[in-house]
């Protein structure tokens, strides 16, 4: 049995779908959301490489590339902030971000 595209694309919507349910389902905690973010574009990553390999075009995976340095800048960005925000409100908790509002 070899691996197609199908079942790369099938992995894709599962991280997909899983990251989804980890942003909607938890509400709470900040740095689950950053994760289920990452989830996401990791997802879109194996797309991108899959359909990349699928058509025989490089150019999915030098997408790929590039959405894995935006993602790692959004989260040494995220995480900083979030250390910030830590040393002045003793919380990360979601309430307590949505109070900066204004």
């Amino acid at each position: 049995m070899t691996i197609g595209l199908g079942h790369y694309l099938a992995v894709g919507a599962i991280l997909f779908t899983i990251g989804i349910l980890g942003i909607f389902l938890n509400r709470k905690n900040v740095i689950i959301i950053l994760m289920s973010i990452e989830l996401i574009l990791l997802s879109v990553n194996i797309n991108l490489v899959a359909f990349s390999s699928f058509l025989n075009d490089i150019v999915g995976q030098v997408f790929a590339l590039l959405v894995l340095t935006v993602a790692a800048a959004e989260a040494a960005i995220g995480l900083a902030v979030l250390v910030v925000f830590f040393r002045n409100r003793g919380s990360i908790a979601v309430e307590d971000i949505n109070l900066m509002k204004g």
